[in-house]
């Protein structure tokens, strides 16, 4: 056993001479693992002791979490797709852009040529004018026919029109010329001259217009067109006949020819209507010098049927006479309804005819201030009733006189 022993104890010192001495040992792991998991539960302690409940921040981290990762994606998007448009979104939208362009070029003239063409409609649309001029150079006449009209604008709500034409030279515009009215015609036939005294050697600066007006009795002629002839412009060595195309003309503006006052009174009982020609202003003036020679003529119609005539005494050199001249007429109560009284103021003329300046229609069939008066005068028997009324043409006054009477 001894020698056992020894033998194993021998083996045992032998193995360890032959084990080379032991190097330093390698680092131990079990310290770095100390710190890690001191670390973990000082996290965790914190944690715990905060104010928020444990799911509250667990839903916060996930809240952030999700919103970091949509960033991300976006950003993604926006870098990688960036100009990798489909080639059909790029076609698209390229031919957008030059439709758009070529739209509003489009757009533009089309807008010019409607202009165009609307103005060449309307412009064909007014109707045309067949007319006449001559030239007497024995006499020093202009002479003008207005024959007829053809396709004229329909500018009543029946789709007609009551033309008549206007005919006047510019710039004075002192002698105006109107034919007669045609009643619901948009092709009439008016075959009327008229004559102009004008010295040749003052015709070249002067124009001739011809102007188709729509008559209306209760409101303002509407302008349908017009034709402006510059007289530098034509050859009167020869009589001119000839067709042309209305164009558009503005609407005249009416010629102010002035007012006048006067004053009715009727009596019932004695039957007597009593006129005051009482006073006018603003007159137009008639002669060359800027001033008139008025007076002015009272007439008393019984359902269209002259019954008697005044006039009252010339007031030289003036445009705002005073007259205060009354006429008393014999009127039964029974008539005065049926009466109508036609005032016209003239220019006296010692040479040739009397001028008329303006006239006004008062009684019965009158609309506007002529009604009103007249019925202010029935209203109150007795007594005076004076007013103000403004001139009109005579032609117009005398063509509503034709209508009939509603």
């Amino acid at each position: 056993m001894r020698l056992v022993t020894e033998k194993v104890r021998a083996r045992r010192e032998a193995e360890e001479k032959a084990v080379p001495p032991p190097g330093p040992a390698p680092p131990s792991t079990h310290h770095s693992d100390h710190q890690f998991k001191n670390m973990k539960s000082k996290f965790f302690n914190e944690i715990t002791h905060l104010p928020m409940p444990m799911w509250a921040v667990g839903a916060i981290v996930v809240v952030v979490l999700a919103l970091v990762v949509c960033l991300g994606l976006c950003v993604w998007k926006k870098c990688v797709n960036k100009g990798k448009k489909p080639k059909k979104v790029r076609e698209r939208k390229g031919g957008r852009g030059r439709r758009k362009k070529e739209g509003e070029g489009e757009a533009e003239e089309g807008k010019e040529g409607e202009t165009k063409e609307g103005e060449e409609e309307e412009k064909e649309n007014l109707g045309k004018l067949e007319y006449t001029l001559d030239y007497n150079f024995t006499e020093n006449q202009l002479i003008v026919g207005i024959l007829q009209a053809e396709n004229l604008a329909a500018m009543d709500m029946g789709g007609t029109s009551d033309p008549y034409v206007k005919v006047y030279m510019l710039p004075d515009k002192k002698k105006k010329f109107e034919t007669k009215v045609q009643r619901k015609n948009l092709c009439p036939v008016f075959n009327e001259t008229f004559i102009f005294k004008i010295p040749y050697q003052e015709l070249g600066g002067q124009t001739l217009v011809l102007q188709v007006f729509d008559f209306d009795r209760f409101g303002k002629h509407d302008v349908i067109g017009q034709i402006s002839i510059p007289m530098n412009s034509v050859d009167l060595a020869q009589p001119i006949h000839e067709w042309r195309d209305l164009i558009g003309g503005e609407k005249e503006e009416q010629e102010k020819l002035g007012d006048i006052c006067i004053s009715l009174r009727y009596v019932p009982t004695a039957g007597k209507l009593t006129i005051n020609i009482m006073e006018a202003k603003h007159l137009k003036a008639m002669d060359c010098g800027g001033l008139s020679d008025p007076f002015v003529k009272v007439v008393l119609q019984y359902q269209g049927k002259r019954l008697k005539k005044k006039k009252t005494t010339i007031k030289q050199n003036t445009l705002n006479p005073y007259f205060n001249e009354s006429f008393s007429f014999e009127i039964p109560f029974g008539q005065i309804q049926k009466v109508q009284v036609l005032i016209t103021v003239y220019d006296y003329d010692k040479l040739g005819s009397n001028d008329a300046i303006g006239k006004i229609w008062i009684g019965y069939g009158a609309s506007g201030l002529g009604l009103r008066h007249w019925s202010d005068m029935l209203a109150n028997p007795r007594r005076p009733v004076a007013q103000w009324h403004a001139l009109l043409p005579e032609e117009e006054v005398d063509e509503a006189l034709k209508k009939p009477i509603r």
